[in-house]
């Protein structure tokens, strides 16, 4: 199937999906796609925890401090989940 996106170039696949992913497959997926999300805010929390700092608000400081710890915290979870999938 050949179709044009609005971007001006042209791909040839097809839409549809022969393989078909388990439900442990797409828990793998999403934990693994979490996982890295979660990542990302936490770069993303200390980032503007130094900016804070930088602007004396060190209060907002401890908070995103707190929040990045958090969400690390979290990820501990869903790396159990997901090593208990894969065991």
């Amino acid at each position: 199937m050949t179709h044009t996106h609005e971007h001006g170039h042209e791909h040839h696949h097809s839409h549809e999906t022969t393989d078909i992913l388990s439900f442990d497959e797409k828990m793998v997926k999403l934990l693994e796609h979490w996982i890295k999300h979660n990542e990302d805010h936490a770069v993303s929390y200390r980032d503007w925890a130094e900016k804070a700092k930088e602007n004396n608000m060190s209060d907002t400081v401890s908070l995103l401090e707190d929040a990045a710890d958090m969400t690390i915290e979290m990820n501990k979870k869903f790396e159990k989940a997901l090593a208990s999938i894969k065991k």
